[in-house]
């Protein structure tokens, strides 16, 4: 494991969302010898909304995470759930050999159905996590208003003419005291979250479902063929079917994954809950995005404070001092925020994949695994999270689609990897003052 990545088992990062969590529950450490239909590895979005989904289905399932549910990035993000998925043009290049025409519709199903899924189940199993509608996607320079229009467009188009609107510098004015924006869009479908209560109201579902949820419960071995289990340091599971979906935080099947994703590590700070300022900074209670390659990201949380992440490390270290980092960008967005105490900051490790392609495949014939989603995971993690219960439960159309995709495997990966993200960030910093 990435030394960066590397914290003590059970303890929660010190962010707003641990100090805020609604549901304390400690599940056990895996003990002796379990048998069920299938293993998960990885009790983040990925394992428990698939876990979720097999579990509907029948099936029994276990869960087994290193450290606590949510413990990673899906207890950690922005909380934003948006229609933008990383790597859209390149899925629509690959895809097409395998779609045809249909890949446009293909993609642009994708792009809401994560959203579906999330309101859906928490409605079903009463999951209280903060969850609001209402996202900007702004504009900062001339070509990023272009960009926006065509998105606008095509969602008019696709029948969602009620949910999205653009607005031109004057109205994003009444939305955002800011100086920084030209222009944007309004998107009523988008929402916003509390993802740690997310990850832990779904692991509730999953566990009132039949699923066994182990914590504290490190993989050390993933053993195949017919008969196919996972061990760790005091027990194994045995199951019919295993689902590694540990994204950046393991490093099991060096052989087969290792060079495939890499960390990149992105800072999150709130502030002291703002009063009246809140109302007045943001007074429709949006979540933003601006349209750079390396953007900011921010909204309020449900005690009016201002969550507000940006840039990315990819050096795959954490920063020594995130809110140092992110308040001249506060301020700069906020200028009404000069000076305001934060209170809460900690890093958020995303799977960086080179293509941006969510990668999906199978490691033998019933080892399965599903990782990342490139800054865009959770939405993303819950429509994967369908799709490989679809496969395991064998519909395999959508799973196959994905597997079919070529991704690139950087040689010396823990070596190169980090550096080759660096550069390539790098140079789309400079395309970006190009556009």
């Amino acid at each position: 494991m990435n030394a960066a990545l590397n914290h003590s088992p059970a303890q929660r990062s010190a962010s707003y969302y641990t100090a805020s969590l609604n549901d304390s529950t400690e599940y056990p450490s895996l003990q002796g010898t379990v048998q069920v239909d299938v293993v998960i590895i990885g009790g983040g979005f990925t394992g428990v909304a698939s876990a979720v989904e097999l579990a509907e289905r029948g099936l029994k399932v276990a869960i087994v995470e290193t450290n606590r549910i949510g413990w990673g990035a899906s207890g950690r993000n922005g909380g934003q759930v948006t229609g933008s998925l990383s790597g859209d043009e390149a899925m629509r290049k690959q895809m097409h050999k395998r779609l045809g025409d249909e890949v446009d519709d293909f993609i642009w199903a994708l792009r809401f159905r994560g959203h579906d899924i999330i309101q859906q189940r928490v409605q079903r199993y009463g999951i209280d996590c903060d969850l609001k509608h209402g996202h900007l996607h702004a504009a900062m320079k001339p070509s990023h208003i272009t960009e926006l229009q065509a998105f606008h467009d095509e969602a008019q188009r696709r029948g969602m003419g009620d949910k999205v609107q653009m607005l031109d510098r004057s109205e994003v004015g009444e939305l955002l005291e800011s100086p920084l924006y030209l222009g944007a869009l309004k998107n009523l479908r988008n929402l916003h979250i509390h993802p740690l209560n997310l990850c832990l109201g779904e692991a509730r579902a999953a566990h009132e479902l039949g699923a066994l949820i182990f914590e504290n419960s490190e993989v050390l071995e993933i053993v195949h063929g017919p008969k196919p289990a996972v061990v760790t340091a005091q027990g194994r599971i045995e199951a019919k079917q295993v689902l590694l979906a540990g994204d950046v935080y393991h490093k099991l099947e060096k052989r087969q994954l290792k060079g495939k994703i890499f960390p990149a590590m992105g800072g999150i700070v709130t502030t002291a809950p703002l009063g009246d300022l809140a109302k007045q900074i943001n007074p429709q209670d949006l979540a933003v995005y601006d349209c750079r390659f390396v953007l900011d990201y921010y909204r309020m949380t449900a005690d009016g404070r201002l969550l507000f992440g940006g840039g990315a490390n990819y050096s795959g270290r954490d920063s020594r001092d995130i809110a140092g980092e992110l308040r001249p960008c506060i301020e700069r967005t906020f200028p009404a925020l000069k000076g305001v105490p934060i209170e809460f900051q900690w890093s958020c490790a995303m799977g960086i994949v080179v293509n941006r392609i969510p990668q999906l495949g199978k490691l033998s014939e019933n080892v399965w695994y599903c990782q990342g989603y490139s800054g865009h995971g959770i939405a993303t993690s819950h429509i994967m999270g369908e799709i490989m219960a679809e496969a395991i439960t064998g519909t395999l159309e959508k799973f196959d689609t994905f597997a079919g995709c070529t991704h690139i495997k950087v040689p010396m990966g823990d070596v190169l990897g980090n550096p080759l993200l660096a550069a390539g960030m790098w140079y789309y910093q400079m395309l970006e003052k190009l556009r």
